[in-house]
């Protein structure tokens, strides 16, 4: 047995065991404990104070999503949990691995509506794999290693642990838990050989590539199976560092900006092999280019939770699997004959290229420009944030991806996300390049965060998109109420002047050619960056206006 330790002593070295190195939270009174822990464990744990505990679940999701292991994120009770709900619904959407522990008030004022008090059993129930409050100190080590466990084995996602104030200050002898070992179902014999047998009697495949916890070895092997294969691969929505953007097979992604033809190549497929994939609505266009319940074409869906095959579409063919699992098990599978459908691949892989043009614009800032030229200045190893809206559309489709370079986004469409997630991944990753995307309404939900990036000497370069305007929103209104907009406008800060506000570089890009000096100026700094970039908000996405939409609309009513 151990020494006596108290509750908060407890807590942290559990963290340490389980292998959290970096920890994000707002700091409140009712985990003390586990903060004066943290202090003498500051050898072993960085702790990153956040300006807003949603900022700070946003970057504990974010290292969950990066690294593969659960991010962790403290944060108090009430209004800080409250705040950090917004981080464990994108965990969970996202399908990312994350531990959120939570203060709580004391056990002896539990069921009486006390200061800040919030059943978090109730509120996370349908948020969380998994929800409990730790009431004897002692239990502690079994409590986390479960948490662990949890988060990241099957599908992986986010636990919330609440820790009454007075239990962290108790003291028990117990000893500590095991490291966690996160436990991923892999695919049998008979699985692949079948697998194999749909594959040799098609005609159009096509594999669809996403869910998380892909390792860079599994995403070399996934891309071999296609390349053998001569299968044209798609990327789920955001996630297209899966399969280099450059393999001969890449087809493109299923999201905000997608090769127009590829809706259509997923009806016309004969066969559709899903990899860890929950082909959730925006990678199906909505439920529309698949068929439900039986799904046409022919379907197999490949996942590491079976209790997700068959929730839409019921498949061919389901194999419970993990990313590691299956990649491993189809590297080794090779065709006993070239494959038939090359035109079927080479077709999809030139419309990905043609996509890379950008479209015409005569305007004096063209981002599909600006971001192709950034596309050749990208090191291999760059780490992309995205945000939520329309702007994303700009470096989904005219960036490339590719391991080891890493694609962040939240598949929850949550706005704020990107700030916060640029901090967390430069911290996580200091020798590596952090660009996050992100537009104003985004950024004025999350920017303060570049204070944390301030200091804590994270160094991401954000380009924010000022279109004065929540973007996305007003598309849809001037879709379904042509010029009747309301709510949209934004009257917006000088955001380069707020950078520097903050001891961050900034600077304000309006023209197509000062772009890229002006991010080589960024990532020269050594320091946090924004580049504003003032961009039109009739260019509503990367393939028309407003005013064409509203034309269009107009002509319909």
């Amino acid at each position: 047995m151990s020494t006596p330790r108290s509750g908060g002593q407890l807590v942290v070295d559990q963290l340490v065991i389980h292998g959290a190195d970096l920890v994000f939270c707002v700091p409140g009174e009712s985990y003390l404990p586990v903060l004066d822990a943290l202090y003498d464990a500051r050898d072993r744990i960085r702790l990153i104070n956040a300006r807003h505990e949603a900022g700070a679940a946003n970057m504990a999701e974010a290292y969950g999503k990066l690294t593969g292991r659960p991010g962790v994120a403290l944060v108090t009770r009430g209004p800080g949990a409250c705040h950090a709900a917004i981080g464990v619904h994108t965990a969970a959407q996202d399908s990312t691995p994350m531990v959120l522990l939570v203060g709580q008030v004391e056990r002896t004022s539990a069921e009486r509506e006390a200061f800040q008090e919030v059943d978090y059993r109730q509120m996370f129930a349908p948020l969380a794999k998994w929800v409990a409050q730790i009431d004897r100190a002692e239990r502690i080590p079994e409590y986390l290693a479960r948490a662990f466990h949890v988060a990241t084995s099957g599908r992986p996602g986010p636990v919330v642990v609440a820790l009454p104030e007075d239990m962290l200050s108790d003291s028990v002898t117990v000893d500590d838990a095991e490291p966690y070992v996160a436990l991923q179902p892999a695919p049998d014999a008979a699985d692949i050989a079948r697998l194999r047998a749909l594959l040799e009697a098609a005609q159009r495949p096509l594999l669809v590539v996403g869910g998380a916890r892909w390792t860079d070895a599994a995403a070399a092997q996934i891309q071999a199976f296609a390349e053998a294969w001569d299968v044209p691969a798609a990327a789920a929505f955001r996630r297209m560092d899966i399969i280099d953007n450059a393999s001969p097979v890449y087809a493109g992604d299923f999201g905000l900006a997608p090769v127009p033809s590829l809706p259509t190549r997923m009806r016309e497929a004969d066969l559709v092999i899903a990899v860890c994939t929950r082909l959730a609505g925006l990678s199906t266009q909505h439920y529309t280019a698949l068929e439900a319940p039986p799904p046409r074409p022919a379907l197999v869906h490949i996942y590491p939770d079976a209790d997700e095959i068959g929730r839409v579409y019921r498949p061919l063919l389901g194999i419970v699997a993990g990313p590691a699992g299956i990649a491993a098990a189809l590297a080794g599978l090779r065709p006993e004959a070239p494959p038939r459908w090359s035109a079927w691949t080479r077709a999809a892989h030139a419309d990905y290229l043609a996509n890379l043009e950008p479209s015409p614009y005569d305007g004096a800032l063209d981002m599909g420009r600006a971001l192709a030229d950034l596309r050749g200045r990208l090191p291999r190893d760059a780490i992309i944030t995205l945000d939520a809206g329309n702007h994303t559309g700009w470096p989904m489709r005219y960036l490339s991806f590719g391991r080891p370079g890493r694609l962040l986004g939240p598949i929850s469409g949550a706005m704020g996300y990107s700030a916060p997630a640029a901090v967390a991944a430069s911290l996580a990753y200091r020798d590596r390049l952090v660009v996050g995307f992100v537009g104003d309404g985004g950024f004025l939900m999350s920017g303060q965060e570049i204070a944390t990036a301030v200091q804590h000497g994270a160094r991401p370069v954000l380009a924010v998109f000022n279109n004065a305007s929540y973007g996305t929103i007003r598309m849809h209104q001037e879709r379904e109420y042509p010029g009747r907009t309301i709510a949209t406008e934004l009257v917006n800060p000088d955001f380069a002047a707020l950078a520097r506000a903050y001891g961050a570089h900034g600077e304000l890009v309006t023209k197509t050619a000062e772009f890229l000096p002006a991010f080589e100026r960024a990532v020269a700094s050594g320091r946090p960056a924004i580049l504003e970039l003032r961009t039109d908000p009739q260019r509503i996405n990367t393939r028309t206006t407003l005013g064409a939409m509203r034309a269009a609309a107009a002509k319909k009513a």
